[in-house]
C-alpha cells in the first residue's frame, strides 16, 4: 500500500521576491551610467593601435596591450577591494575561474583581429563593425539568462528595434569601407572586424554566468587576464616564429611600448565599467550601451587622427550616419530598462546557476542586490600594495624611455576627449561606490 503522503507531489517553490523598486532603479541607473562610461574608455583604448601604421606587427601591438591589461587587472582590484576579498569570492564560486580564463582567451583573439581591421579599414569604420557583438549579446541574454523574459512588449520592441538600428548602421559602415579602406583590403578588414564582434559577443556568456552567481567584477577580471596573456603569447610566438624573433620585435619597439601598455590599462578601466553594466542591466542592454564606444572611436579616428581626410562627401556621410544610427539603437535599448517582473526572472536564472554549482543562496541573492554577503577587509595588505607599486613602476619605467610616435594628431581634441573621459570616470565611479560599494 502506497503512503498517500509519500505520493503527494512536492510543493512548487515560492516565486523569488523582487527587489525594492527604489533599489532596483538605483542599480539600473548605476548600470546605465557604467555602460556609457565604458564606451568612452573602451573607445580611447583603441587609439594606440594606430601605431600599426608605423610598421609594427599587429600581434606585437596586441601582445603589448595585453601586458598593459595584465598590469591593470591585478593592480586595480587590489587597490579598490583587496586580494583578500577577491580570494573570498573565489572560494564561494571556484568554478568561475575556468569561465574567466575562457573569456580571456576569446578576448585575446578578438583584440588581435581588431588590429588587423584597423590596419585595413581604419579605426572610425572598424569600430562599429565589431560592435555587432550587441546582437549576440541580446540573443545570449534572452536564451541563457532569462533577459527580456517578463518584460512588456514596449521594452522588447525597444531592445529589438535598437538592434535593428544597430544592424542598419553597421551595414552603412561596411559599404563606406569599400571607399575608405586605407590599405586597399576592405573585404579582409570587414571580415576581421565582424569575426572580432562574434568572439566578443560569445565572451559575454561567461560574464553573465559570473555575475548571476555572485562573483564580484573585480574578482572576475583578475582571472580573466590569465586567459588573455596565455592565448596572446601563444598567438605572438606562432606569428613571429619563436621566442627570439618575438623578443627582437619587442626590443625594437621599446620606445613606443609605453603607449601600448597605457592603451591596455585604459581598456581595463572601460572593461571594468562594462562588467558592472553587464551585471546590473544584463548583457542584452549593457553591451549595446558600452558599444557607444563607436562614437568615441569615430571622434578619435576622424578628429584626433584625421582618418578619411580628403575622402568623398558620401563616404563621410555613410560613416557618420551609420555611427549615429547605431548610437540611436543603443539609446533605444538603454531606455528599455528591466522591470521588477523581468528582474525576478533574472533571479530565477541566478537560482538555477547557484543550484547547479552548489553556491550559497545568500551569496547569490546579495550579489544581485548589489550588496556583499561577506565583510570586505578595510585595510590593504602588503601584497596589495606590492601589486599596485609593481604595476606603477613598470609603466613609469617604460614611460621614461618612450618617445612620442610620428603620428599626425589634433592635440586640442586629444585634450578635450581626455578631460571628458576623466569626468565620466569620476562621476560614475562615485555613483557605483555610493550605490554598491563596488559589489
Amino acid at each position: 500500500m502506497v503512503d498517500p503522503l509519500a505520493a503527494a507531489p512536492a510543493p512548487a517553490p515560492a516565486p523569488a521576491p523582487g527587489l525594492d523598486p527604489g533599489r532596483l532603479r538605483r542599480l539600473q541607473l548605476a548600470g546605465i551610467a557604467s555602460g556609457f562610461t565604458a564606451g568612452a574608455w573602451l573607445g580611447a583604448a583603441e587609439a594606440p593601435t594606430k601605431m600599426v601604421t608605423l610598421g609594427l606587427s599587429p600581434v606585437v601591438i596586441s601582445l603589448a596591450m595585453v601586458l598593459g591589461v595584465f598590469l591593470a587587472r591585478w593592480s586595480l582590484p587590489a587597490l579598490l577591494r583587496g586580494t583578500a576579498a577577491i580570494g573570498a569570492d573565489v572560494r564561494q564560486a571556484p568554478h568561475l575561474i575556468v569561465w574567466a580564463v575562457l573569456a580571456g582567451c576569446l578576448w585575446a583573439v578578438a583584440n588581435t583581429l581588431t588590429i588587423f581591421a584597423i590596419r585595413d579599414i581604419g579605426l572610425s569604420i572598424a569600430f562599429p563593425l565589431w560592435n555587432a557583438n550587441s546582437l549576440l549579446g541580446i540573443v545570449w541574454g534572452a536564451v541563457f539568462f532569462n533577459e527580456l523574459h517578463g518584460a512588456g512588449w514596449g521594452r522588447r520592441v525597444g531592445v529589438l528595434g535598437g538592434a535593428v538600428l544597430m544592424f542598419g548602421g553597421a551595414t552603412l559602415l561596411a559599404v563606406a569601407s569599400s571607399a575608405g579602406a586605407p590599405g586597399g583590403h576592405a573585404a579582409r578588414g570587414v571580415a576581421a572586424a565582424l569575426a572580432a564582434g562574434a568572439l566578443w559577443g560569445t565572451m559575454y556568456i561567461p560574464y553573465r554566468k559570473a555575475y548571476l552567481t555572485g562573483m564580484n567584477p573585480l574578482a572576475f577580471i583578475t582571472f580573466f587576464t590569465v586567459g588573455e596573456v596565455v592565448m596572446m603569447l601563444a598567438l605572438a610566438l606562432a606569428d613571429r616564429g619563436g621566442v627570439a624573433a618575438l623578443a627582437a620585435d619587442l626590443v625594437g619597439a621599446r620606445d613606443v611600448l609605453f603607449w601600448l601598455l597605457l592603451g591596455g590599462f585604459v581598456w581595463v578601466v572601460g572593461d571594468l565599467f562594462q562588467q558592472y553594466a553587464a551585471k546590473y542591466v544584463g548583457i542584452s542592454r549593457g553591451i549595446p550601451l558600452s558599444n557607444t564606444n563607436q562614437l568615441w572611436g569615430l571622434v578619435w579616428g576622424l578628429l584626433a587622427f584625421g582618418e578619411l581626410r580628403g575622402g568623398a562627401a558620401t563616404t563621410y556621410g555613410q560613416v557618420i550616419g551609420g555611427s549615429l544610427l547605431m548610437a540611436l539603437g543603443a539609446v533605444a535599448i538603454a531606455l528599455a530598462s528591466a522591470t521588477g517582473a523581468e528582474h525576478r526572472r533574472w533571479q530565477e536564472a541566478a537560482t538555477r546557476e547557484g543550484d547547479r554549482y552548489g553556491i550559497d543562496p545568500a551569496y547569490v541573492r546579495a550579489a544581485l542586490a548589489g550588496e556583499s554577503a561577506s565583510v570586505s577587509p578595510s585595510r590593504r595588505s602588503w601584497v596589495d600594495w606590492a601589486l599596485v607599486g609593481g604595476a606603477t613602476a613598470t609603466i613609469v619605467g617604460f614611460g621614461m624611455v618612450a618617445r612620442v610616435p610620428q603620428l599626425t594628431l589634433g592635440w586640442g581634441w586629444v585634450a578635450g576627449l581626455t578631460a571628458a573621459m576623466l569626468a565620466l570616470l569620476a562621476g560614475t565611479g562615485r555613483l557605483l561606490w555610493s550605490t554598491t560599494r563596488f559589489n
